[in-house]
Protein backbone atom coordinates (compact mmCIF):
# COMPACT_ATOMS: atom_id res chain seq x y z
CA UNK A 1 0.00 0.00 0.00
CA UNK A 2 1.48 3.41 -0.98
CA UNK A 3 1.67 5.75 1.83
CA UNK A 4 -0.51 8.72 2.51
CA UNK A 5 0.84 12.30 2.14
CA UNK A 6 0.56 14.55 4.71
CA UNK A 7 0.71 18.24 4.32
CA UNK A 8 2.59 19.75 7.28
CA UNK A 9 4.59 23.09 8.56
CA UNK A 10 7.59 23.77 10.09
CA UNK A 11 9.63 27.15 11.45
CA UNK A 12 12.59 28.23 10.48
CA UNK A 13 14.36 31.76 10.63
CA UNK A 14 10.86 33.19 11.63
CA UNK A 15 9.27 31.88 8.59
CA UNK A 16 6.69 29.17 8.55
CA UNK A 17 7.58 26.80 6.00
CA UNK A 18 4.85 24.39 4.38
CA UNK A 19 5.99 20.91 2.98
CA UNK A 20 4.63 17.72 1.63
CA UNK A 21 5.44 14.27 3.34
CA UNK A 22 5.05 10.23 2.79
CA UNK A 23 6.58 7.16 3.87
CA UNK A 24 9.49 6.30 5.81
CA UNK A 25 12.94 4.81 5.88
CA UNK A 26 16.05 7.42 4.24
CA UNK A 27 14.92 10.37 3.63
CA UNK A 28 14.99 12.34 -0.23
CA UNK A 29 14.23 15.56 -0.50
CA UNK A 30 12.25 17.08 -3.45
CA UNK A 31 13.17 20.93 -4.35
CA UNK A 32 10.78 22.63 -7.09
CA UNK A 33 11.49 25.60 -9.40
CA UNK A 34 9.68 28.67 -10.44
CA UNK A 35 6.48 28.98 -10.46
CA UNK A 36 5.89 25.95 -9.13
CA UNK A 37 5.86 24.09 -5.35
CA UNK A 38 5.54 21.21 -4.06
CA UNK A 39 2.76 20.50 -5.66
CA UNK A 40 4.40 19.61 -8.66
CA UNK A 41 6.08 16.54 -7.09
CA UNK A 42 2.14 15.17 -5.95
CA UNK A 43 2.13 12.14 -8.00
CA UNK A 44 5.91 11.45 -8.45
CA UNK A 45 5.98 10.86 -4.62
CA UNK A 46 4.14 7.65 -3.94
CA UNK A 47 6.00 5.30 -6.01
CA UNK A 48 9.29 6.53 -3.80
CA UNK A 49 7.28 6.50 -0.85
CA UNK A 50 6.76 2.70 -0.94
CA UNK A 51 10.26 2.56 0.55
CA UNK A 52 11.60 6.10 1.52
CA UNK A 53 10.63 8.95 3.62
CA UNK A 54 10.00 11.63 0.70
CA UNK A 55 10.05 15.09 1.77
CA UNK A 56 8.97 17.68 -0.91
CA UNK A 57 9.12 21.71 0.70
CA UNK A 58 7.41 24.56 -0.64
CA UNK A 59 10.48 27.23 -0.78
CA UNK A 60 10.23 30.35 0.98
CA UNK A 61 8.33 32.68 -1.84
CA UNK A 62 6.54 29.76 -3.21
CA UNK A 63 3.35 27.32 -2.46
CA UNK A 64 2.40 27.73 1.01
CA UNK A 65 5.61 28.64 2.73
CA UNK A 66 5.58 32.48 3.92
CA UNK A 67 6.33 34.85 1.03
CA UNK A 68 8.35 37.45 2.71
CA UNK A 69 9.44 40.97 0.58
CA UNK A 70 11.77 41.72 2.92
CA UNK A 71 14.73 38.96 2.21
CA UNK A 72 17.42 39.28 -0.26
CA UNK A 73 16.37 35.25 -1.55
CA UNK A 74 20.18 34.81 -2.65
CA UNK A 75 22.45 31.62 -2.76
CA UNK A 76 22.58 32.22 1.06
CA UNK A 77 19.65 32.93 2.26
CA UNK A 78 18.06 29.49 0.50
CA UNK A 79 21.61 28.06 2.02
CA UNK A 80 20.38 29.18 5.29
CA UNK A 81 16.75 28.01 4.87
CA UNK A 82 17.52 24.51 3.49
CA UNK A 83 19.84 23.47 6.51
CA UNK A 84 17.43 25.00 9.45
CA UNK A 85 14.88 23.02 7.67
CA UNK A 86 16.52 20.10 7.90
CA UNK A 87 18.13 20.45 10.73
CA UNK A 88 14.16 21.17 12.07
CA UNK A 89 13.01 17.65 10.64
CA UNK A 90 16.20 16.39 12.57
CA UNK A 91 17.92 14.48 9.54
CA UNK A 92 21.60 13.97 9.52
CA UNK A 93 21.80 13.37 5.72
CA UNK A 94 19.43 13.85 2.71
CA UNK A 95 19.37 12.62 -0.99
CA UNK A 96 18.05 15.33 -2.96
CA UNK A 97 16.36 15.78 -6.22
CA UNK A 98 16.20 18.80 -8.06
CA UNK A 99 14.24 20.75 -10.38
CA UNK A 100 14.34 24.23 -12.77
CA UNK A 101 15.22 26.85 -9.68
CA UNK A 102 15.33 24.14 -6.87
CA UNK A 103 18.72 23.27 -9.13
CA UNK A 104 21.03 26.06 -8.43
CA UNK A 105 19.57 26.28 -4.90
CA UNK A 106 20.13 22.42 -4.40
CA UNK A 107 23.39 22.25 -5.95
CA UNK A 108 24.77 25.62 -3.85
CA UNK A 109 23.63 23.79 -0.51
CA UNK A 110 25.13 20.37 -1.76
CA UNK A 111 28.52 22.30 -2.15
CA UNK A 112 28.62 24.23 0.90
CA UNK A 113 27.29 21.06 2.95
CA UNK A 114 28.32 18.01 0.78
CA UNK A 115 28.63 15.86 4.16
CA UNK A 116 25.18 15.81 4.29
CA UNK A 117 23.86 14.49 0.90
CA UNK A 118 23.83 11.28 0.04
CA UNK A 119 22.28 10.70 -3.49
CA UNK A 120 21.71 13.44 -6.18
CA UNK A 121 18.59 13.22 -9.00
CA UNK A 122 18.84 15.89 -11.75
CA UNK A 123 15.77 16.80 -13.40
CA UNK A 124 15.51 19.56 -15.85
CA UNK A 125 17.35 22.77 -14.54
CA UNK A 126 20.23 25.15 -14.58
CA UNK A 127 23.59 24.51 -13.30
CA UNK A 128 26.33 26.46 -14.87
CA UNK A 129 26.57 30.01 -15.33
CA UNK A 130 26.51 29.87 -18.99
CA UNK A 131 22.58 30.94 -19.65
CA UNK A 132 20.71 30.28 -22.74
CA UNK A 133 19.13 33.15 -24.27
CA UNK A 134 15.43 31.69 -22.96
CA UNK A 135 17.17 32.04 -19.11
CA UNK A 136 18.45 35.81 -19.64
CA UNK A 137 15.44 36.56 -21.55
CA UNK A 138 13.75 35.60 -18.40
CA UNK A 139 16.30 37.26 -16.44
CA UNK A 140 15.81 39.96 -18.31
CA UNK A 141 12.04 39.96 -18.59
CA UNK A 142 10.90 39.35 -14.82
CA UNK A 143 12.61 42.56 -13.76
CA UNK A 144 10.68 44.79 -16.79
CA UNK A 145 8.13 46.77 -14.98
CA UNK A 146 4.44 45.39 -16.89
CA UNK A 147 6.31 42.46 -18.06
CA UNK A 148 6.74 41.05 -14.78
CA UNK A 149 3.12 41.51 -13.53
CA UNK A 150 2.18 39.60 -16.53
CA UNK A 151 4.37 36.89 -15.91
CA UNK A 152 3.47 36.15 -12.83
CA UNK A 153 -0.09 36.87 -12.78
CA UNK A 154 -2.96 33.72 -13.34
CA UNK A 155 -2.77 34.46 -17.50
CA UNK A 156 1.23 34.19 -17.17
CA UNK A 157 1.44 31.21 -14.76
CA UNK A 158 -0.91 29.30 -16.98
CA UNK A 159 0.64 29.64 -19.69
CA UNK A 160 4.24 29.09 -18.32
CA UNK A 161 2.68 25.83 -17.26
CA UNK A 162 1.08 25.19 -21.01
CA UNK A 163 4.61 26.34 -22.87
CA UNK A 164 6.25 23.71 -20.01
CA UNK A 165 5.05 20.72 -21.31
CA UNK A 166 5.49 18.80 -24.98
CA UNK A 167 1.67 18.79 -24.94
CA UNK A 168 -1.19 20.13 -23.31
CA UNK A 169 -2.95 17.13 -23.32
CA UNK A 170 -0.40 15.84 -20.66
CA UNK A 171 -1.62 17.87 -18.07
CA UNK A 172 -3.37 16.80 -14.86
CA UNK A 173 -6.69 18.34 -14.55
CA UNK A 174 -6.16 20.20 -11.78
CA UNK A 175 -2.60 21.08 -12.60
CA UNK A 176 -3.16 24.73 -14.15
CA UNK A 177 -5.10 25.74 -10.61
CA UNK A 178 -2.61 24.21 -8.55
CA UNK A 179 0.18 26.22 -10.39
CA UNK A 180 -2.18 29.29 -9.77
CA UNK A 181 -3.22 29.14 -6.23
CA UNK A 182 -0.49 29.94 -4.19
CA UNK A 183 -0.10 33.28 -5.60
CA UNK A 184 -3.68 34.95 -5.58
CA UNK A 185 -2.56 38.61 -3.76
CA UNK A 186 0.11 41.39 -5.40
CA UNK A 187 2.31 40.72 -2.54
CA UNK A 188 2.39 36.59 -3.37
CA UNK A 189 3.12 37.65 -6.56
CA UNK A 190 5.78 40.20 -5.73
CA UNK A 191 7.83 38.01 -3.43
CA UNK A 192 7.26 35.14 -6.58
CA UNK A 193 9.04 37.73 -9.27
CA UNK A 194 11.31 38.26 -5.89
CA UNK A 195 12.30 35.11 -5.35
CA UNK A 196 12.98 34.13 -9.29
CA UNK A 197 15.79 36.99 -9.83
CA UNK A 198 18.06 37.33 -7.21
CA UNK A 199 20.34 34.13 -7.33
CA UNK A 200 23.90 35.51 -7.78
CA UNK A 201 25.94 34.44 -11.31
CA UNK A 202 28.36 34.05 -8.24
CA UNK A 203 26.72 31.09 -6.74
CA UNK A 204 26.85 29.38 -10.23
CA UNK A 205 30.13 29.91 -10.80
CA UNK A 206 31.13 28.17 -7.32
CA UNK A 207 28.82 25.21 -8.46
CA UNK A 208 30.56 25.06 -11.60
CA UNK A 209 33.71 24.85 -9.57
CA UNK A 210 32.91 22.28 -6.99
CA UNK A 211 30.75 19.78 -9.73
CA UNK A 212 33.76 17.68 -10.58
CA UNK A 213 34.77 16.86 -7.32
CA UNK A 214 30.98 15.35 -6.33
CA UNK A 215 31.71 11.49 -5.45
CA UNK A 216 28.37 10.85 -4.47
CA UNK A 217 25.77 8.91 -7.37
CA UNK A 218 24.38 10.90 -9.52
CA UNK A 219 20.99 10.17 -11.76
CA UNK A 220 19.88 12.70 -14.22
CA UNK A 221 16.35 12.79 -15.90
CA UNK A 222 15.58 15.06 -18.30
CA UNK A 223 12.69 15.80 -20.64
CA UNK A 224 14.05 16.41 -24.54
CA UNK A 225 11.33 19.04 -25.73
CA UNK A 226 11.91 21.92 -22.82
CA UNK A 227 11.43 24.99 -24.23
CA UNK A 228 11.30 26.91 -21.15
CA UNK A 229 15.39 25.40 -21.01
CA UNK A 230 16.10 24.81 -24.65
CA UNK A 231 19.67 23.60 -23.90
CA UNK A 232 19.05 21.11 -21.44
CA UNK A 233 20.55 18.31 -23.31
CA UNK A 234 23.80 20.26 -23.90
CA UNK A 235 23.57 21.20 -19.68
CA UNK A 236 23.32 17.27 -19.38
CA UNK A 237 26.07 16.33 -21.29
CA UNK A 238 27.84 18.81 -19.27
CA UNK A 239 26.95 17.30 -16.15
CA UNK A 240 28.14 13.73 -17.73
CA UNK A 241 31.38 15.50 -18.53
CA UNK A 242 32.47 16.99 -14.84
CA UNK A 243 30.35 13.48 -12.86
CA UNK A 244 31.58 10.88 -15.19
CA UNK A 245 29.89 8.14 -12.87
CA UNK A 246 26.14 10.36 -13.40
CA UNK A 247 23.60 8.17 -14.93
CA UNK A 248 21.56 10.37 -17.33
CA UNK A 249 18.25 9.35 -18.96
CA UNK A 250 16.56 11.41 -21.88
CA UNK A 251 12.41 11.27 -21.90
CA UNK A 252 11.80 12.08 -25.75
CA UNK A 253 8.20 13.01 -25.22
CA UNK A 254 8.53 15.18 -22.43
CA UNK A 255 9.04 19.20 -21.66
CA UNK A 256 9.95 20.80 -18.52
CA UNK A 257 7.86 19.88 -16.53
CA UNK A 258 8.49 16.41 -16.46
CA UNK A 259 6.61 15.62 -13.09
CA UNK A 260 3.50 16.75 -14.87
CA UNK A 261 4.00 14.46 -18.06
CA UNK A 262 5.51 11.14 -16.38
CA UNK A 263 4.73 11.08 -12.71
CA UNK A 264 4.93 7.75 -11.86
CA UNK A 265 7.91 6.49 -14.30
CA UNK A 266 9.91 8.99 -13.15
CA UNK A 267 8.75 8.61 -9.04
CA UNK A 268 9.87 4.60 -10.24
CA UNK A 269 13.10 5.97 -11.72
CA UNK A 270 14.10 7.91 -8.67
CA UNK A 271 12.86 5.26 -6.09
CA UNK A 272 14.81 2.37 -8.68
CA UNK A 273 18.05 5.14 -8.42
CA UNK A 274 17.71 5.38 -4.06
CA UNK A 275 17.25 1.67 -3.62
CA UNK A 276 20.85 1.22 -6.12
CA UNK A 277 24.15 0.39 -4.08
Amino acid sequence: MTPDISSRFVDVESLRLHYLEAGQGDPILLLHGWPTSSFLWRRVMPPIAVGHRVIALDLPGFGRSDKPLDVSYSFRFFDRILSGFIDALELDTVSLAIHDLGGPIGLYWSSQHTERLDKLIVLNTLIYPQVSWAVALFLASIKLPGVRSVMSSPWGLRLALRIGVAKASHLADDAIEGIQAPFQTSADRAALLAAGSNLSPKGLAEIERWLPSLQVPVRGIYGVRDRILPDIAKTMRRLKTDVPHAEITSLADCGHFLQEERPEEIGQMIADFLDSA
